[in-house]
């Protein structure tokens, strides 16, 4: 029997037509994903679920999915998907991360004209027949310096557009090398830096607890004076009344929001503002992209339900069934070991290279490589998988090897990690002992034995007498629960380093007060996807 698709949302009919092409029984009701009532009742007849932003994937339908195999968001965005609840189901969920870059670059650059020449209000005015010629003096963009936060997919395509109009552009992106900057013709800066200097300020990296307010009153307030700030990538990355407020006083110019930190966006501190230009999230909007996304998830879709082929998941590597069934626990600790290094690096990596030995030298590396460079890109950037993770560190300039050997020691396999940035080199290595669990063995190559848990606590320090007791004594002291517990030093009396597993996310005052002793030079909060 022929594999059985719904298309639930609005999707190009070329989109349809390639399921029917490949053999799949496809079922285009674009309205239904608006009647969660009627979805539920009708998802247990499909293998697939195509969608874009209107139908809500909830742990309910997902319950009620009792054949579904496979998810497809035609675009970036997964918010509408419970990726948990796929995850525990064994339901694939791909998104098509590439289909939109372009326009979405694009539409950055057609606000940061509209702001520099107020052609919105320019436009409303000339409408209403007042021809105020001289209310609405611009800016040229022609010798004007831009500040590009986050160049990566999209915001390189801004740097290259911006570089065509004669800009000098400046670019803050803690991934981003000093060869990629070259080669996209950018100077690489820190955040002040980039604050201090630029004319025109655009944003183009994910929602992550470290890019949340990355724009906070603080930060604004180091702008120069008459910048204007272009937002087409997410809310919640400016703080938005900080931002009217600099408005009103004149210390900025001008802003361009396509996103906010709630949508839909039915009230704003932004709206109502003299030269703000705001956009209802069009930045994928245009025939093309949509056109893009639509095919290239039904392509993706069909090949899994067809052959079993996976592409752009974020919730599977991309390996066959039967490669999955050995490979899923070490597929697992390559995601820990980059997830560690991604953690606990602040600096751009310029070369990732990775260790096979023994029984896993034997595996298929491109996905246990893949599964690692995701690892090390997550905490930057969660929307990142399998697939599109050695194509982001590459378009970043990082440098990727690896070095496959027979069996060298005492574990019948294990996978190690180092990354090479300007001022060190970073190793982790880890195995997976008979019950499948990961184990982190090595770090900063001192020997160690640890189970890997959702919440963890790193600490280096001395080898000096005190450190345990210390450590539990002020985990006790905030209430923190210790599941395991595991040392390990270099030389009596070197360097030593702690790691725990604890039941519970750390609380900051915890974090303070192991900082406050004295005795650790590091105390790092760790998390991991168990």
């Amino acid at each position: 029997m022929a594999p059985k698709v719904l298309i639930s949302d609005k999707l190009s009919e070329a989109a349809v037509q390639i399921f029917k092409d490949r053999g799949i029984d496809v079922d285009f009701q674009p309205d239904l994903g608006k009647d969660k009532d009627k979805l539920l009742e009708v998802i247990g007849q499909y293998d697939g679920l195509a969608i874009r932003s209107a139908t809500k994937a909830t742990e309910k339908i997902i319950e009620a999915a009792t054949n579904l195999k496979v998810i497809g968001r035609a675009g970036i965005g997964v918010d509408n998907v419970d990726r948990e609840a796929a995850s525990r189901k064994g339901i694939i969920v791909m998104n098509t991360p590439f289909g939109n870059m372009i326009t979405t670059a694009e539409h950055a650059i057609a606000m940061m004209f509209a702001v520099a020449r107020q052609i919105p209000e320019a436009s409303e005015s000339t409408h209403a027949g007042k021809w105020e010629k001289s209310k609405f003096m611009g800016v040229e963009l022609t010798g004007k310096t831009l500040g590009v936060i986050g160049a990566g997919n999209i915001g390189s395509i801004v740097c290259d557009r911006a570089r065509g109009l004669k800009m000098k552009v400046v670019a803050m992106d803690p991934f981003l090398s000093e060869e990629r900057a070259t080669e996209i013709g950018v100077e690489k800066v820190e955040l002040d830096e980039l604050l201090k200097r630029a004319d025109f300020i655009t944003l183009h990296v994910p929602l992550t607890a470290d890019t949340k307010n990355i724009l906070s009153a603080e930060n604004l307030a180091k702008t120069k004076k008459g910048v204007r700030i272009i937002n087409c990538a997410r809310g919640g990355l400016v703080d938005e009344a900080a931002l009217a407020e600099l408005l009103k006083s004149g210390h900025v110019a001008g802003a361009a929001f396509d996103v906010f930190a709630e949508e839909p966006a039915k009230e704003n501190p932004l709206f109502n503002l003299p030269n703000v230009v705001v956009t209802p999230h069009l930045g994928a909007a245009t025939t093309e992209a949509q056109e893009n996304v639509a095919l290239q998830v039904a392509e993706q879709m069909s090949d899994y339900l067809l052959t079993g082929a996976v592409q752009n998941a974020l919730n599977m590597p991309s390996v066959t069934a039967e490669e999955a069934k050995i490979m899923g626990p070490w597929i697992k600790l390559s995601g820990h070991l980059g997830n560690y290094i991604g953690q606990m690096t602040d600096e751009p990596i310029k070369a990732v290279n990775i260790l096979f030995d023994g029984e896993v030298s034997a595996m298929n590396l491109k996905a246990l490589t893949a599964a690692t460079i995701a690892g090390i890109m997550k905490s930057s950037n969660p929307d990142v998988n399998m697939v599109s993770a050695p194509v982001v560190a590459k378009e970043r300039g990082v440098k990727i090897s690896t070095t496959k050997q027979d069996q060298s020691g005492a574990f019948e396999g294990y996978v190690k990690v180092t990354i090479v940035t300007d001022t060190r080199e970073r190793s982790i290595a880890g195995t997976v002992f008979s019950d499948g669990k990961p184990r982190f063995i090595q770090i900063k190559g001192i020997n160690i034995d640890a189970e890997v848990g959702e919440h963890m606590l790193y600490t280096t320090n001395k080898d000096v007498p005190g450190i345990i007791g210390t450590l539990g004594t002020i985990l006790g002291k905030n209430d923190v629960n210790i599941a395991n517990f595991t040392l390990g030093r270099a030389d009596a009396k070197g360097e030593a380093i702690a790691l725990l597993y604890v039941d519970a996310p750390l609380p900051p005052q915890a974090i303070e007060d192991l900082k406050g002793t004295g005795l650790f030079q590091q105390v790092k909060p760790l998390t991991f996807d168990v």
